[in-house]
């Protein structure tokens, strides 16, 4: 569990502090699904099995868990501040849809699976929205470019 703590945390610590936060965002997903792949037996323990421990273990590895979760709430909450993400952003369920999303790789990751592609397509959706650039014409929503919307 700590070796997992470890090693998702480097990830975050690796990140360059000048970026933007989408930015930023983007290199800790990249980094959380590097994780995953390159070191799947401690990311899962950290990420699921922490389940089965208890008393003094248990609240150790919950309080790494909320101090990663943090760090990416920060980010968030950064790109809000700055003006880079929505004004009415809600750091805390941004964070966990990021990160829920990311820690069940575990499950479906396959060795060869470009990580950084995923990651940079996850943020793309996260970021980006699911709706996108869309208008109504006759009935069906059509995708538009943004420089056209």
């Amino acid at each position: 569990m700590r070796d997992g703590a470890a090693a998702f945390h480097e990830g975050l610590d690796a990140i360059p502090e000048g970026l933007p936060a989408a930015e930023k965002i983007r290199l800790a997903l990249r980094a959380h699904l590097r994780t995953v792949a390159g070191q799947l037996d401690v990311a899962t323990v950290f990420t699921r099995e922490w389940r089965y421990l208890e008393g003094e273990r248990r609240e150790e590895i919950l309080a790494e868990r909320r101090r990663y979760e943090e760090r990416f709430r920060a980010l968030f909450r950064e790109g809000r501040e700055l003006g880079e993400l929505r004004t009415d952003l809600d750091d805390a369920t941004s964070a966990l849809l990021a990160l829920s999303a990311a820690n069940w790789a575990y499950t479906w990751l396959t060795p060869e699976r470009d990580t950084d592609a995923l990651a940079d397509r996850f943020c793309d959706v996260l970021l980006d929205g699911l709706r996108g650039y869309a208008s109504r014409e006759g009935g069906a929503a059509r995708a538009v470019p943004p420089s056209l919307g």
